[in-house]
């Protein structure tokens, strides 16, 4: 039932669309197009009829059978889908035959993709939606801020095939990579994917691809983050082969022609002459109007001013004069017949002919030739050096009469321009001159060409702290727009990195470069009138000029004096040998002089006792008296006479560490990074930044230096590494004083309660830059931190989160342990515990606060033995209780025989008669044997001791003695009587 109700419907809907193609009209040619399937396994394809819009038109053509996968037409022709073959191209157009190609670049051509995202991925907190590659008409430009700008192209090949494109990449601070990923999303491999730098003009690359599916991927990102200049990645003439064929021919874009059919390119109109789209011929401009080569109209001709010409100089005559000739810039745009037009000034005015510049001398034709090997000029007559001197070999211009044979101008364009205007720097007598250029955004190049170099003989060659070769200048530059010039170094033949930049008008100043490594063979100064394009001449007066380039110890160079110098022996006609380690020469002898003690010699200079520098406190000289050095040990003596001895050992080796996140504007997060080597002697590990974004590598080495460091993943390394720079390649001192040698380190920038002082290292750069004409420096604060664990605590100044205040001299505090003095015996302690049980025990403390690690260990504990307190106690009480029985004991003793004294003196008394003053005559003075007894019975008898006590003190009398009753003799014998009568 169900299976009938829908065929049902499909049999409702046939008949809706039979009856609606009925009411349609029949399709014309115009209403559709053929394509072709995809092809089969066996290599096979139909052609059909697409509608041009739906629902248009009926009756469309069969499908039929099409033309093998692999077959394709020739340059110059297309593919006629109706008949199915090959046919030539009009007049007007072109065709690549089995490839596209891409000239025309006023908007983006339809297949490519441009995005641009954050290069750290954090696209939520930045817009990078603008950051993408622009049109510029003739070419397409790269962004030149922060974010990845990326281009794509999709396209499917038949059958192997290649790309081509043109680039233009002088700028090393952005990362360009090009790769293609297939239809597996495998990607070319990453070591492949950088583009080499472009030295001055157009770069060619190509590359293969395979059949298939491929994306083609160019990517820009831009690591310039210190606000210099960029210039983009300029991409053009972008060509694909290997497409099976080409259904149309192309137009040639205004500006261009094709004059014959079957043309596979078309070709730029010469200038004065101009063309429309699909032009087969090119027009002449009419009077009083120009056109630049490749335009598509003419533009009225301007009044001609003196921005408009430029003048040169002849060579030398044989009568030592040169002519002054004035030329229009070529090609000349301006009208001489306008109203306040000037005229051409006349040319061929004779002037005498600058001298030869140093170390040339002058011809019998009055031109320039180079003095022999061992001769040297004032830039007139060659002169021999006389015996113990040695000629100081290099390249010094200061009269520009003709362009030296070593350097060559050359003018890069961002516009396609058949000018023959390649001139960008001419003489001029007493300097060397930008002339006008074309275009105002010409880059006009003088280039120097270094094939090496040399130290003179006598310098040693083991000297790594001899100056190797230095470069001077002396320029100027008068600008109305925002001009720039530029000094370049370069390394190789693919890198030129921008040493420095001037930015507008500047009065005339020298300038120069310490060169380090013998890679840096060339040298090149760049001006540019202004960034933005007009197609008029509006800053042709701006202008820089060059009066003199001097450059040390060139290989194959020239002299202009000689120096003294040591001899090998005392033999006539020995050879300049250097001074011994650690000596000068003295002025005008060529005898060497000792220096005094731990000083060392100066890199520029080698003659007199100046060249002798003084190594900085606690600091020793190296064994080649050519730097000083730290063995990473200081003795130091506080204000209190307290000496303190430290070993930054454990420090030493080269140490990385980097400032908190930064951001700029658009969201990239990068970090200054830092390395340092703090100290060390002979052989030491340098500290090293590198820059990676190109694949130069260049590295600097020093005690410090910095690198801008952006965390990346478009690329197999986790971070990118660009801008390095050395900030310290001496050391100056290790002290506690916070000022040495004109370098400051304030307390404030680091605040501490301590009262240990910190230990300063400080360090120099020789290299120079416009912010530093002094070089750059840096200060390393060791601050003692016992409580720290990690190894490396390194930290900038708060209120100067880049490391540095005033852009040259950096300051950094390294908090550790190993910054702190060596222990000693005044840094701890003893503490006596009580005596217990018999044992004493000695324990020994750190001093608070700590302030030492390493050195002396404390003492382990000691234990000894004792008496004990309780034990005293014991024996005190015991003796003070035998003491005081014995003292009562003899205290009753004596009491006892006081009262038998009494008694007896009682006794006496009574036997005395009454009579005072009388006593009976005693009949022995010893005690008759039994008194004791009777004596002690009759005590026994009567009161107690205690009664007898208190009766005592009864009786005693007002005079102080004791009243004694005492019997009668009377009495005494009536009671004997009545004794007797009673018994």
């Amino acid at each position: 039932m169900e299976r009938g109700r829908a065929h049902l419907s499909h049999l409702l809907l046939w008949l809706l669309l039979a009856q609606t193609s009925a009411d349609l009209p029949m399709c014309k040619e115009s209403d559709y197009h053929f394509e072709y399937t995809e092809c089969d396994v066996l290599g096979s394809r139909w052609r059909v009829a697409v509608p041009n819009k739906a629902n248009t038109c009926t009756g469309l053509p069969d499908p039929v059978k099409g033309t093998q996968c692999t077959f394709s037409c020739s340059e110059g022709e297309f593919l006629d889908m109706q008949s199915q073959q090959c046919q030539k191209c009009a007049a007007g157009t072109y065709s690549l035959g089995t490839g596209v190609a891409f000239d025309d670049w006023d908007s983006l051509p339809s297949g490519f993709v441009t995005h641009g995202v954050n290069t750290n991925g954090q696209d939520i907190l930045t817009d990078c939606s603008n950051s993408t590659w622009t049109p510029k008409g003739d070419y397409l430009a790269s962004n030149t801020d922060e974010c990845t700008a990326t281009l794509s192209y999709a396209v499917s090949l038949k059958k192997p095939g290649t790309v081509s494109f043109e680039y233009f990449y002088p700028d090393n601070s952005i990362y360009f990579e090009f790769f293609v990923q297939n239809d597996q999303c495998q990607s070319t491999d990453s070591q492949s994917r950088w583009m080499k730098i472009s030295e001055s003009s157009w770069s060619k690359y190509r590359v293969e691809l395979n059949s298939g599916n491929n994306v083609l991927y160019w990517r820009s990102t831009t690591y310039a983050l210190q606000g210099s200049a960029v210039t983009p990645v300029m991409l053009r003439s972008i060509a694909i082969s290997g497409v099976a064929y080409t259904s149309e021919c192309f137009h040639c874009k205004p500006g261009t022609h094709s004059a014959k059919p079957g043309s596979a390119r078309c070709a730029p109109c010469p200038a004065e002459t101009h063309s429309n789209k699909g032009a087969t011929v090119c027009r002449q401009c009419e009077q009083d109007t120009y056109a630049e080569a490749g335009s598509g109209s003419c533009k009225p001709r301007p009044a001609c001013t003196n921005s408009d010409y430029f003048y040169t100089h002849t060579p030398c005559d044989s009568e030592g004069k040169t002519q002054l000739m004035y030329k229009w810039i070529e090609p000349k745009i301006c009208s001489e017949t306008v109203t306040g037009a000037v005229k051409l000034p006349a040319s061929g005015e004779r002037q005498t002919c600058p001298p030869c510049n140093p170390g040339f001398f002058v011809t019998n034709s009055s031109s320039c030739e180079p003095c022999d090997t061992g001769f040297y000029s004032n830039g007139t007559a060659c002169s021999k050096c006389p015996v113990g001197t040695e000629p100081v070999v290099g390249f010094e211009y200061k009269w520009w009469n003709t362009m030296p044979d070593n350097m060559k101008s050359s003018i890069f364009r961002r516009k396609i321009s058949d000018s023959e205007h390649s001139t960008a720097w001419e003489v001029a007598g007493e300097y060397v001159y930008t002339t006008p250029g074309d275009q105002d955004t010409d880059y006009l190049m003088l280039t120097l060409n270094v094939p090496g170099y040399s130290l003179p003989q006598s310098v040693a060659k083991d000297n790594e702290r001899s100056e190797l070769s230095r470069i001077t200048f002396i320029f100027e530059t008068r600008c109305t727009a925002d001009c720039k010039f530029y000094f370049l170094a370069g390394y190789n033949q693919w890198n030129n990195d921008v040493v420095e930049e001037w930015k507008g008008t500047n009065s005339k100043q020298s300038y120069s470069y310490l060169i380090q490594r013998n890679s840096t063979t060339s040298f090149t100064w760049t001006f540019q009138r202004t960034e933005e394009f007009n197609t008029e001449r509006k800053y042709s007066a701006d202008v820089a000029k060059i009066y003199s380039i001097h450059i040390t110890n060139v290989i194959g160079g020239v002299a202009s004096q000689c120096r003294r110098c040591a001899l090998s022996s005392a033999a006539t006609g020995s050879a300049c040998v250097p001074c011994p380690p650690g000596h000068y020469m003295v002025n005008g002898t060529g005898v060497c002089q000792s220096c005094p003690p731990n000083t060392f010699i100066r890199a520029d200079q080698s003659v007199g006792e100046a060249a002798c520098i003084q190594c900085g406190p606690n600091t020793e000289r190296n064994e080649a008296h050519t730097a000083c050095l730290s063995g990473c040990t200081l003795d130091m003596q506080t204000k209190d006479g307290a000496l303190l001895h430290y070993d930054f050992s454990p420090l030493a080796n080269v140490t990385g560490f980097h400032s908190s996140p930064r951001f700029t504007n658009k969201g990239l997060r990068y970090f200054h990074s830092f390395n340092l080597g703090l100290c060390g002697k002979e052989g030491r590990v340098a500290a090293t930044c590198v820059d990676n974004v190109t694949e130069s590598g260049r590295e600097v080495k020093g005690y410090i230096c910095q690198s801008t460091v952006v965390p990346s993943d478009i690329r197999s390394q986790s971070v990118v590494s660009s801008q390095p720079f050395i900030i310290g390649d001496s050391l100056i001192g290790v002290t506690t004083d916070t000022t040495l040698s004109s370098i400051s380190s304030p307390h404030w920038l680091f605040p501490s309660a301590s009262s240990l002082p910190d230990v300063i290292f400080y360090y120099k750069s020789s290299e120079t830059t416009q912010a530093c004409k002094q070089g750059r420096s840096a200060t390393v604060r060791l601050r003692c931190n016992p409580t720290v664990t990690a190894k490396d605590l390194i930290t900038l100044p708060s209120n100067c989160s880049e490391g540095t205040c005033d852009g040259c001299t950096f300051h950094f505090l390294w908090e550790s342990r190993h910054a702190c003095p060596l222990c000693t015996k005044n840094n701890y302690r003893e503490i006596v515990s009580a005596c217990i049980q018999g044992i004493q025990r000695t324990t020994y403390v750190w001093q608070q606060p700590l302030q030492c690690y390493g050195g002396e260990s404390l003492p382990a504990q000691i234990v000894s033995a004792c008496v004990t307190l309780d034990f005293w106690l014991k024996f005190g009480v015991s003796t003070g209780t035998i003491a005081a029985a014995l003292l009562i004991s003899i205290s009753c003793y004596f009491w006892k025989k006081t009262r038998k004294l009494q008694y007896k003196y009682s006794k006496l008394i009574m036997s005395s008669g009454g009579k005072e003053c009388e006593l009976p005559t005693a009949d022995s003075c010893a005690i008759m044997e039994g008194e004791d007894a009777e004596d002690d019975i009759m005590d026994l008898t009567k009161k107690s001791f205690f009664t007898k006590m208190k009766s005592f003190s009864r009786e005693r009398t007002s005079d102080g003695f004791d009243s004694v009753p005492l019997k009668s003799s009377s009495s005494h014998q009536q009671g004997e009587e009545e004794d007797s009568d009673e018994a």
